[in-house]
């Protein structure tokens, strides 16, 4: 049975009843999954003072209570993992194995911030004076707000509920209303774990007006945003309007180099399968290929084979490697993507259209040719379509990857210690993967620079956001 939709404030779940809603569709076949109710101004209010009256009891917990807390939420993501990723299935549309693992990963992500949460430590700073003392503590900011997307709807709202929560910090996060299943599912696990009523309130409505009021608020001291470059911009001129704090992770376009000496075969299953996952719609997909060209027509002998054998269908089909988009609109830009590609001068290899079938699904496709003035060389696709450019050297490689104001991703393919080298330290991005790929766990700082963003989720890095820095000085 596909999940209960409501909003969750101080403690308590709150359905439909009297509140504006919003259909929530299956993108396989189109149909109306449920109902999905929207704040009004008084929820927001509500969550708003819950979450600033929670803060004061939460922030004085002890760090082991805390991380108590979140390793039974944990525990009660893996015990669901099955029912939560068939659902998330229902709603965003990607395979079963890939909604299972991304609920798993968020489970990981509760205990890492369980465990981290234990270790957040100051310093002594030695005195000038014998008879002085001067330390340094790390305090929580204090209440936050979150706003996570709808490609990884449980994922990414996981990174930024636990590290707030594991900070010390009270949190409302407004989820994607067209994938919703995934973030309420993490609220009922942090529920029936026992988080106290106020520490996080989940809400749903228009982004735009959401997002403005909540920032707006006296209340609010962090924001938290995963989306789109263009709105993350507004979103994070609005919170310096406030001196917000904030962590940014917006889009990319990763650039993939591989040179002549690479494992060409391995690259291109490599590369295949991580294109294609989630449809494409992922922010750290490589999407702006670029290939040397001594091996440039091998690769794509190579890599069309390789996408040319994957089963794309409904995420609930046995064995399928790829699913819908999450809705029309996505097909009709890759539509768009394509055809200013050809009318520009590119070749579809394969691919290059949607697929005649219900649902929102498009071929996975690869364009070939003069790219030079293509809108898909400078816009980030978020979907199945892949741009494949020759490159003389290293250094054309490097200016090529470089060219763009993103800065999340970057994928490396050589045999060659010197040619990583010098590439990993030159490419404008926040990851750097070479002969893999390697990001996105735990335990690994995730953000970009650039128009990518700003701060990380993840690893050791993981708190910096949701901490202010207090130094105490006395004789």
């Amino acid at each position: 049975m596909y999940e209960n939709l409501q909003l969750y404030i101080d403690g308590r779940f709150l359905s439909a009843d009297g509140r504006v809603t919003q259909p929530v569709y299956d993108p396989a076949t189109g149909s109306v999954l449920a109902q999905l109710p929207h704040a009004s101004r008084e929820d927001l209010d509500q969550a708003l003072q819950t979450a600033h009256r929670a803060f004061e009891g939460w922030r004085n917990t002890s760090p082991l209570e805390r991380s108590a807390i979140l390793r039974r939420a944990a525990d009660f993501l893996r015990e669901r993992a099955r029912d939560i990723g068939t659902n998330i299935s229902l709603d965003q549309g990607k395979p079963l194995a890939e909604a299972i693992a991304e609920v798993e990963k968020s489970a990981e992500h509760a205990d890492w911030h369980a465990e981290e949460g234990r270790r957040i430590y100051g310093r002594v700073i030695p005195p000038r004076e014998a008879d002085v003392r001067q330390i340094v503590v790390r305090e929580p900011v204090g209440v936050c707000v979150a706003f996570s997307p709808w490609n990884f709807p449980i994922g990414q709202a996981a990174r930024k509920v636990m590290a707030a929560l594991g900070a010390g910090c009270t949190l409302i996060i407004k989820g994607p209303e067209d994938a919703p299943s995934g973030v309420i599912a993490l609220v009922r696990a942090l529920h029936d774990a026992g988080l106290p009523p106020g520490c996080l309130n989940l809400v749903w409505g228009v982004p735009a007006e959401v997002s403005d009021y909540l920032i707006r608020s006296p209340i609010v001291r962090k924001v938290s945003f995963t989306g789109s470059t263009a709105v993350g911009k507004q979103v994070a001129a609005l919170a310096a309007s406030h001196m917000k704090r904030m962590t940014m992770e917006l889009g990319g376009h990763a650039p993939v180099l591989i040179f002549d000496d690479a494992d060409i075969e391995q690259a291109a299953r490599m590369l295949g399968h991580f294109k294609m996952r989630n449809a494409g719609q992922v922010c750290i997909s490589p999407s702006r290929f670029f290939v040397q060209r001594g091996v440039y027509d091998d690769f794509i002998q190579c890599f069309t084979n390789v996408l040319s054998s994957l089963k794309v269908g409904s995420g609930l089909e046995e064995g399928v490697h790829m699913g819908p988009l999450i809705h029309e609109r996505r097909v009709r830009v890759m539509e768009q993507l394509v055809q200013d590609a050809q009318d520009n001068g590119a070749t579809v290899a394969m691919g290059g259209a949607r697929l005649d079938r219900p649902g929102s699904f498009f071929a996975p496709t690869v364009l070939t040719g003069d790219l030079a003035r293509a809108r898909i060389m400078v816009e980030e696709p978020f979907g199945p379509v892949v741009p494949v450019v020759a490159f003389d050297d290293v250094a054309d490689g490097l200016a090529l990857a470089n060219s763009l104001p993103y800065g999340l991703s970057s994928y490396v393919f050589t045999r060659s210690l010197q040619i990583s080298t010098r590439v990993s330290n030159a490419l404008e991005a926040g990851m750097v993967n070479i002969n893999h790929y390697g990001s996105g766990m735990a335990e690994m700082p995730f953000g970009g620079v650039k128009d990518s963003g700003m701060g990380s989720e993840g690893g050791m890095e993981t708190f910096d956001g949701y901490l202010t820095t207090k130094f105490i000085t006395h004789r």
